[in-house]
């Protein structure tokens, strides 16, 4: 059986082919660094969703930084900065962290999220009791990368929303009140209180 050879216009367009083929550029996707600061991020954030940094070491250097910017707070090291993960969300139940956003380069990596929960234990000397309110806060984590690890930390978020979300007013020069709406009510978890009494008509 003889096979059928090829015209001369026919191999012409499949050489031409051949060679725009190797010529078009590679699907760009991400780099081994920048794959493995995504990863990073990710695990950071589900570190601060969780409260669990039992992975802390593995994933900071010994003496990386993390700034806490809402609170102006740094902390310094594997212990405070362990301390800080696991005791963030820890007045809240229902704690869920979406990320929105993330950007991984060669240096780190930055990451936009939703944070929502109900406060339902005391959060520090800031709030003593539990208000049984929802909180739905914004935030930008950033982190510096350096061998693998996380050298550097920040979180950055806009505590008076928190504060307002919890009940509280905020009093501004001038003698103007910030407050959230007052049909702005705890969540159906909140502590029972005592009802008010009914009128009689």
């Amino acid at each position: 059986m003889t096979r059928k050879r090829p015209s001369p216009a026919g191999a012409l367009l499949t050489a031409t082919l051949l060679l725009l083929s190797s010529c078009a550029p590679a699907a760009q996707g991400p780099t081994g660094a920048e794959a493995e600061n995504e990863l990073a991020m990710r695990t950071l954030l589900q570190m601060l969703e969780s409260g669990d940094a039992s992975g802390v070491a593995g994933l900071f250097h010994p003496d990386a930084t993390y700034d806490d910017y809402a609170n102006q707070a740094e902390y310094q090291g594997l212990q405070e900065i362990a301390g800080y993960l696991s005791q963030g969300t820890r007045w809240a139940d229902g704690v869920n962290l979406s990320i929105t956003s993330l950007q991984a380069s060669s240096w780190g990596a930055v990451a936009e999220w939703v944070f929502s929960g109900i406060q339902v234990r005391p959060m520090g000397s800031l709030v003593s009791v539990a208000t049984g309110r929802d909180v739905v806060l914004n935030g930008v984590t950033l982190i510096e990368m350096d061998r693998g690890r996380i050298r550097r930390a920040a979180d950055y978020t806009d505590a008076l929303a928190l504060v307002l979300q919890l009940g509280a007013e905020a009093r501004m020069p001038g003698g103007a009140v910030l407050k959230l709406d007052a049909t702005d009510t705890p969540s159906d978890d909140a502590p029972p209180t005592d009802p008010e009494p009914e009128d009689i008509p």
